[in-house]
């Protein structure tokens, strides 16, 4: 009985030992892992910078230059019969020279088109037609584009781009901007890829790193229930290239039909928006 007792005397030491073993070396874990940083309760700025000096310093190269060339190609979503979004595509090559002259020449999938203004006047042709429109117009490019576009329906996706400042016109309705990364699949070139929410879209845009270019804008509309994408695809950039005189004007146009400059259907393509002085309207 005495020797019972002994043995559990010695049962409950080795317990007891051991509770206090464990104790101390889970204290001196706690003491010796560093404690985790708290987590950050400040949210990203809204408008980051470094998205915006991206997007300025597109707008600034752009808006440098007193003539350009480049190719615009256009892909964009409409419904079909069944519901499931069609995609359709133009193609068009630009000629631009500050402040009053514009040509674009369009390839589609429909009908091709082309466009010419000098300063004076305005002037939509369609060869396979031989049908023309000529009406007066203001004095410069932005102020031109607006009244076809109010007149007929006439627009072109890559107007906020050709506009005196991009920059100035988008930063005024922007809500979002924040860099993604860099891309180098684009263009065979390294481009900066910016995101932003503002003036009734959602868009991303790829700029080249070196050059800052624009070569991709991908937008949807917000208040499109649909969600329909619109991309636009840039590229063959000739920055202040040397341009004929007679690039504004089409010779083959004086012998075509004459027709009013109006809306040739009661609505504007899909994706189309008027302008409003002082903001964009990115990818119409």
């Amino acid at each position: 009985m005495k020797q019972d007792k002994s043995v559990s005397l010695l049962l409950l030491l080795a317990v007891i030992l051991t509770l206090v073993a464990t104790g101390t070396a889970q204290a001196t874990k706690k003491k010796t892992t560093p404690a985790a940083d708290p987590p950050s309760t400040q949210a990203p700025p809204a408008l980051e910078p470094k998205a915006l000096e991206i997007l300025k310093a597109a707008s600034d190269r752009l808006a440098s230059a007193r003539t350009l060339e480049f190719t615009a190609v256009e892909t964009y979503e409409s419904p079909s019969r069944q519901g499931y979004p069609l995609v359709y595509a133009n193609k068009t090559e630009v000629t631009m020279q500050r402040p009053d002259k514009l040509r674009v020449i369009t390839l589609g999938d429909g009908p091709s088109s082309e466009f010419y203004y000098d300063g004076k006047t305005m002037t939509a042709f369609a060869p396979a037609e031989n049908l023309v429109a000529i009406a007066d117009a203001p004095p410069t490019i932005e102020a031109a584009l607006e009244a076809a576009f109010h007149s007929s329906g006439t627009y072109f996706p890559f107007t906020d781009l050709i506009v005196p400042d991009p920059y100035r016109d988008m930063l005024p309705g922007l809500t979002l901007a924040y860099y993604v990364g860099q891309s180098h699949v684009v263009a065979n070139t390294t481009t900066d890829i910016v995101a932003f929410v503002g003036n009734g879209l959602f868009g991303e845009m790829w700029i080249g790193a070196q050059d800052k270019l624009p070569r991709v804008i991908h937008v949807l509309y917000l208040d499109d229930p649909a969600g329909l994408r619109h991309n636009l695809l840039l590229s063959d950039w000739k920055i202040d290239p040397a341009v004929q005189a007679d690039a504004f004007t089409c010779s083959r146009a004086a012998s075509a039909k004459r027709i009013p400059f109006a809306h040739p259907h009661p609505e504007p393509p899909p994706g189309a928006k008027p302008r409003v002085k002082g903001k964009t309207s990115k990818g119409q």
